[in-house]
């Protein structure tokens, strides 16, 4: 696989460092990553674009899911993960995340992280949506992603792993062989590295996070951009499945309007006994689902939008008003102080939701190692796909899987270090552009994006709203290319314009994939397609970005992702 030689437009880097590796992002999955590969004395290097704790791990509420429970074996856990993927999940993924799942967590505990335990010393464990067990390990109640990472923050600090924070990288680096050399990127505020700079590395790991920002409404951080899957489809490297977005089904209500990143409420709630209800008090999910509120989070959201639609409302309510006080307060803290932040007490009212934007199953092809089909250049965590998730992630399976991929990423870095003896030459890479590769959107397309996205991609989609989705992103790209050809000249270079560009490059990908994808299948809900087409599309669909910046796309034969070595030869799009 080459490189289509695209670079966002930016300065030249100004200064550089050298690793054996850098990791990009500072969630489970990159720190998790960046202890291995320091620990096995390899030059590690993390870069992360906030603060160390600033990513999506530190908002999951619900918990991490491991057959740890009395009963459980990873073969259960197995089949509700595949029910959950709804025919697409890739199996041999799966049955890696489940069967080194217990142990991962295990040693995520011996890193410490501090779970919430029973009187007896027993891990607690909750049930969530399409868990048929209780397998879901939480910490602080409702706190379990800010453990986790406060757990591998101070591990990262305690070993002396290099970090470079408020960092938004940029581009991958690469040889003339079209191997991984580093990345570029971008140093906001003081510090020891100001402007536009260079890592340079043989290997690179993507573990940025998602790009839930391409939507008005979302649970998830300003800075989930989709930064790591525009970088390695500028970098060549196929992407796959990012028609599948799951919406979690219960996010705190905050009005028609409101946008940028919303209260999410735990599954975790409902795996607790609380109840979907309309206006007037009934379950309507009764009779949807053998699981009812806990049925997939796909068939609940699409339960949530049904009766919205069928009452002309813009939300439900989620009753959980018969936990009492004492459980709220110790079970579900954080929750509760979201609402009532919000004027919403639900000790003593329903709590108002709908579904946002939250998860994103696709992403970055990669192997059983996390190898995407770039050398040298890894993906994992949400910015990857495994095969894991297939159509529709099972809840909780997020944070286990961003830490057993990373665990075997980090054993293939240090095998291949191993290899080419420890501290190898580190890699030169081409010299930068002088002229401007990839236009700039300007700072406030973000907004234009968003809406297109919103009404044209969201939870309900149609052929026809894709298509009008599609046209108006594909006229945000032309203007921008236009006016780069006719005069040279692009938005001034800067960390708005640049997540811009990355979000119009991820949207374009989605509502590509979309499109062509006619039929209902997880989370990707076609009103004009509503059946599952297990004889058609029982196949992934992967895209790559072509040097014209054209998109080029291909389906897979099976529900199994071929090797990332493979070469295909992609239909235009």
């Amino acid at each position: 696989m080459t490189s289509t030689g695209i670079r966002l437009h930016a300065p030249a880097p100004g200064w550089s460092i050298a690793a054996d590796v850098v990791v990009v992002g500072s969630g489970v999955a990159g720190l998790t990553a960046a202890l291995r590969c320091e620990a096995a004395g390899l030059r590690t290097v993390v870069v992360t674009k906030a603060r160390l704790d600033d990513g999506s791990t530190r908002w999951a509420q619900g918990g991490i899911a491991a057959a740890l429970g009395e009963g459980d074996t990873p073969e259960q856990h197995l089949d509700d993960t595949l029910v959950a993927g709804a025919g697409l999940c890739d199996e041999a993924a799966v049955r890696i995340l489940v069967t080194e799942g217990p142990d991962a967590v295990r040693r995520l505990i011996a890193t410490g992280a501090h779970f919430d335990e029973s009187e007896e010393g027993d891990l607690q464990l909750t049930r969530e949506g399409g868990h048929h067990r209780r397998r879901i390990a939480h910490a602080g109640g409702d706190a379990t992603g800010a453990e986790i990472s406060r757990a591998l923050v101070e591990a990262a600090r305690a070993r002396g792993v290099r970090m470079i924070e408020n960092a938004l990288v940029l581009d991958l680096l690469t040889d003339p062989d079209g191997r991984t050399a580093g990345v570029s990127l971008h140093v906001m505020g003081e510090g020891q590295h100001d402007g536009v700079g260079a890592v340079h590395a043989p290997a690179v790991v993507l573990a940025t996070g998602g790009m839930g920002q391409v939507f008005s409404a979302t649970t998830n951080p300003s800075v989930s951009t989709g930064d790591g899957v525009a970088l390695a489809l500028r970098a060549g490297a196929e992407v796959s499945d990012l028609e599948f977005v799951q919406f979690h089904p219960t996010v705190l209500f905050l009005g028609a309007d409101a946008e940028g990143q919303q209260p999410l409420v735990s599954e975790a709630v409902r795996g607790e006994g609380a109840h979907l209800v309309d206006a007037d008090g009934v379950r309507f999910m009764l009779g949807q689902h053998e699981l009812a509120e806990l049925a997939p989070r796909d068939i609940v959201a699409k339960g949530i939008m049904r009766r919205m639609q069928e009452q002309d409302a813009g939300h439900m309510f989620l009753d959980a008003r018969h936990f009492g006080a004492d459980m709220w307060e110790q079970r579900f803290p954080t929750i509760l102080a979201a609402c009532r932040a919000h004027g919403i007490d639900p000790v003593t009212d329903p709590i108002p939701i709908a579904p946002a934007a939250h998860y994103a199953s696709g992403g970055v092809r990669t192997d059983s190692q996390g190898r995407t089909t770039v050398p040298g250049l890894y993906a994992c965590g949400e910015v990857a796909c495994t095969g894991v998730h297939g159509a529709n992630r099972l809840a909780s399976n997020s944070l286990l899987e961003g830490l057993v991929y990373a665990e075997r990423i980090a054993e293939d870095i240090v095998a291949a270090h191993a290899e080419n003896g420890l501290h190898a030459r580190v890699p030169e890479p081409v010299e930068h552009p002088e002229v401007p590769a990839h236009p700039l959107l300007a700072p406030e397309d973000r907004f234009a994006i968003q809406r297109i996205m919103t009404h044209g991609a969201g939870v309900l989609r149609s052929g026809d709203s894709l298509a009008k989705a599609a046209e108006q992103l594909q006229q945000l790209h032309t203007e921008a290319r236009d006016s780069l050809d006719e005069n040279g000249k692009t938005s001034e270079p800067g960390v708005d314009t640049w997540e811009a560009t990355n979000l119009l490059c991820v949207a374009r990908v989605l509502v590509t994939a979309a499109l062509l994808r006619e039929e209902t299948r997880g989370c990707h809900w076609r009103e004009d397609r509503a059946e599952r087409d297990d004889t058609a599309w029982r196949r992934h669909i992967v895209v790559r970005l072509n040097p014209d910046r054209t998109l080029a796309v291909h389906t897979t034969d099976t529900p199994d992702f071929p090797p990332t070595r493979q070469q295909h030869r992609p239909q235009e799009q």
